[in-house]
């Protein structure tokens, strides 16, 4: 099977084509779209067959759940058993955008879409071209990123492609995605709000609304036994093939580190790659070495980070060596797919190391 791609635009949509992929998913099948975060492989929510073969055709562990999309927000309440006064607010302020809660499922929502757990992760997207493809395939669509499992999530329809092309049957093409990184996850079944996948929208940003939110601890560590309450929280995620290291310190010495490693493996007859911003790009003189975007706008390095880890596979390098990305408000999202992706390998270089 190849997948139909149809090409579209957000100010002028396809509703024929999104007609047809409304039909698809309403009879089972998977269609890719477009969302203002990353592009999302969609199933029917509501059809457990459709869930698993999402599964399959990413070839993704199936205790990781999925988050349901809506397009409308009294199509929450059906779905779940109470929607928590704190969570109406989080919905008010930014609904529809990059943010997906968790809540108790209702008995609509098959445990093959939750990965096994009575609780389910809701989104409703602010991109038009997922909005109408939602409504039109009944108003619930089950979408994980659009990219084999473990691969950097697609943030462009040929990404979609490269990996899932001869898996599904529709891909929507509207442009880029605006942000890059995928939504923003906060659990609204524990007492206190917790974050358990950071994004655009900080856990600053929420505690700004809703006051007491706490960061999940199990962010800061590699893959666990625990059973994921989230997208992303247990497996390796967002890698490139070659291997990823994070190197942190201060800019010089991240500098000095990089030029001096990328120089012994090439000695070594390995070819390096290396992750740098518009701010150092000219500091390595050695290595294949690619811009992620501007510290001075850390908006671009999220929006380009999957893009350059993609980048680097059709390379050939052995290895590569990204700068850490500590910046203010992005940084904890950014730092949290980079880690990820390089398997929490981290070397702290210069006084940190003291």
């Amino acid at each position: 099977m190849k997948a139909e791609i149809v090409t579209m635009t957000a100010k002028e949509i396809d509703q024929e084509a999104i007609a047809r992929g409304g039909e698809i998913l309403k009879k089972g099948g998977l269609v890719a779209f477009p969302t203002e975060t990353v592009y999302g492989l969609g199933g029917n929510a509501l059809d457990p067959m459709a869930s698993k073969k999402i599964y399959a055709a990413k070839g993704r562990p199936s205790d990781n759940p999925l988050i349901v999309h809506i397009a409308e927000l009294k199509a929450l309440t059906p779905i779940v058993k109470t929607v928590p006064e704190k969570a109406k607010i989080l919905a008010e302020k930014f609904w529809p955008g990059p943010l997906t809660m968790i809540f108790e499922k209702s008995d609509l929502v098959p445990l093959e879409t939750t990965g096994g757990l009575n609780s389910v992760a809701v989104r409703y997207p602010s991109d038009p071209i997922a909005a109408q493809l939602i409504l039109a395939a009944g108003g619930y669509v089950a979408a994980p990123s659009a990219n084999t499992s473990g691969r950097p999530s697609p943030t462009t329809a040929q990404h979609v492609e490269e990996d899932l092309g001869d898996a599904i049957d529709m891909i929507i093409d509207g442009g880029p995605v605006g942000i890059g990184l995928e939504s923003t996850i906060v659990d609204f079944t524990e007492e206190v709000p917790v974050v358990l996948r950071p994004g655009y929208i900080s856990l600053e940003m929420l505690q700004e609304v809703l006051g007491d939110v706490r960061m999940d601890k199990g962010l800061i560590k590699s893959d666990s036994n625990v059973h994921p309450k989230a997208p992303g929280m247990k497996y390796r995620h967002y890698a490139p093939k070659a291997d990823l290291t994070i190197v942190e310190g201060s800019t010089e010495d991240v500098i000095n580190a990089i030029n001096q490693f990328v120089k012994e493996d090439q000695t070594n007859g390995l070819q390096a790659g290396i992750i740098a911003t518009e701010e150092t790009i000219s500091e390595y003189p050695l290595g294949i070495v690619k811009c992620i975007g501007s510290r001075e706008a850390e908006e671009t390095i999220a929006h380009n980070l999957y893009e350059v880890l993609r980048e680097f596979d059709q390379c050939q390098v052995s290895k590569i060596y990204s700068e850490a990305f500590y910046t203010p408000k992005m940084g904890q999202a950014i730092m949290n797919r980079l880690l990820k992706a390089a398997g929490h390998k981290i070397i702290k270089v210069g006084r940190e190391e003291e």
